[in-house]
C-alpha cells in the first residue's frame, strides 16, 4: 500500500508540472525580434569558376589625420603594445620596435626577422600606407607574419598614426 502512495505522489507531481508548463506556455508569449540583436556577417562562398569578391579598401584618413588626437592614438597603441615596443632603442618583441616608423623603409628594423612578403613589399611607411596596413595587414601585405586583424575605425587609425608620427 505504501508503494502505491509513493508512485501516486510521483505521478501527481509529474501531472502538476506538465500542467504548469502547459499553462505557462499558453499565457506567456515571448516577443519575437524584428532583426537579430547581433549581426553576423558571413562571406558567401564563391560559385565554382567565379572570381572572388573584391575586398573593400580602407577609408582615406587625410582629413581625420589633420584633426586627430595623439593622446587618443597613445590609448589605441595599447592594442599594439602586446607585440611591439615604441621607445627608441627598445628591443623587438614578437613584432619590431616602431620608434620612428613613419617615413622609415618597410622591413628595415635591425635584428627583426621579417616575412619574405614584407621584405618584398618595398617602399616606406607614410600615413597612407600605414592606414592601409592598420586597416588589414594581410590585405596590404599578403603573406605577412602579423596576425593582427586590423583597426576598422578610421578615427582610431588616424589617431594612432598621429601618435606614431610623434614617436621619433
Amino acid at each position: 500500500m505504501e508503494t502505491n502512495k509513493i508512485i501516486a505522489a510521483f505521478l501527481v507531481a509529474g501531472i502538476i508540472a506538465m500542467l504548469a508548463g502547459f499553462i505557462a506556455h499558453k499565457t506567456i508569449q515571448p516577443e519575437t525580434l524584428a532583426e537579430n540583436a547581433y549581426k553576423i556577417e558571413a562571406i558567401a562562398p564563391a560559385a565554382a569558376g567565379a572570381a572572388p569578391a573584391v575586398a573593400a579598401a580602407a577609408e582615406p584618413i587625410k582629413d581625420l589625420l589633420a584633426k586627430a588626437d595623439a593622446a587618443q592614438g597613445e590609448k589605441v597603441s595599447k592594442v599594439c603594445s602586446s607585440c611591439h615596443t615604441f621607445g627608441k632603442g627598445e628591443p623587438n618583441r614578437v613584432g619590431p620596435n616602431l620608434a620612428g616608423i613613419v617615413g622609415k623603409a618597410r622591413g628595415s628594423a635591425a635584428g627583426f626577422a621579417y616575412s619574405d612578403a614584407m621584405k618584398a613589399k618595398g617602399g616606406s611607411w607614410d600615413a597612407d600606407s600605414l592606414n592601409e596596413f592598420l586597416w588589414s595587414p594581410k590585405a596590404f601585405v599578403p603573406g605577412t607574419k602579423m596576425g593582427f586583424a586590423g583597426l576598422k575605425k578610421p578615427e582610431d587609425r588616424a589617431a594612432l598614426i598621429k601618435w606614431l608620427q610623434s614617436q621619433k
